[in-house]
């Protein structure tokens, strides 16, 4: 049985579209109107395995802001009602990629509470392309409050701010892969000493 979240959010400043295959094999299909943020939710997809449609359209003659942020947010639901009742999964996962001159070290708890560390370089170029650079937390920040997960993203050092970022993503993908992956020693084994996630 596929795992699938799919969610649709609609106010005055954006219509959002998410649908993700937790079982998938890496295919996107991503359109938001801001480019850098389309690659970085297709690295998302591809290395997490992750079968990922988003369809945004937002208020871009404003600005990116709302068009990022909640796409983020609908992500971070999709993605929890994805992962059902998170029995036999591993719970856990991390990943450090580096991307040239950067490094990307992420872990992450599929907790069920929300909680979010993240580091970056200061002083990195302000925008890729039309993408604000501080959006990267926001981002991150949304995420993780609709997905209700606990995560660390910390870049130790990097120079270039493509590659800061995107290191980012492609990290944050394969921790979460690893993380909701079953684990097939502890079948119908819910992973917590609580009994609930």
């Amino acid at each position: 049985m596929s795992r699938i979240g799919r969610v649709e959010r609609t106010t005055k400043e954006t219509s959002v579209l998410v649908e993700i295959n937790l079982d998938g094999t890496g295919l996107t299909d991503i359109s938001t109107g801001v480019g850098f943020y389309d690659h970085m939710l297709d690295q998302l997809g591809r290395h997490g395995l992750f079968d990922l449609t988003v369809k945004t359209e937002g208020d871009l003659h404003i600005d990116t802001h709302h068009t990022i942020e909640d796409t983020a947010l609908a992500l971070g639901a999709a993605f929890k009602q994805a992962l059902g009742d998170k029995v036999g999964i591993y719970r856990f996962g991390n990943c450090t990629v580096p991307l040239d001159e950067s490094l990307a070290q992420v872990t992450v708890d599929l907790s069920g509470r929300p909680y979010l560390v993240h580091t970056e370089p200061k002083d990195m170029a302000p925008m890729i392309g039309t993408y604000d650079v501080t959006m990267t937390r926001h981002i991150l920040e949304s995420f993780v409050a609709q997905a209700q997960i606990a995560l660390h993203v910390h870049v130790p050092y990097g120079r270039n701010a493509h590659h800061i970022v995107e290191c980012q993503f492609k990290a944050l993908a394969r921790a979460l892969r690893y993380a909701a992956e079953y684990d097939h020693r502890a079948a119908g084994i819910l992973p917590s000493t609580k009994g609930a996630l």
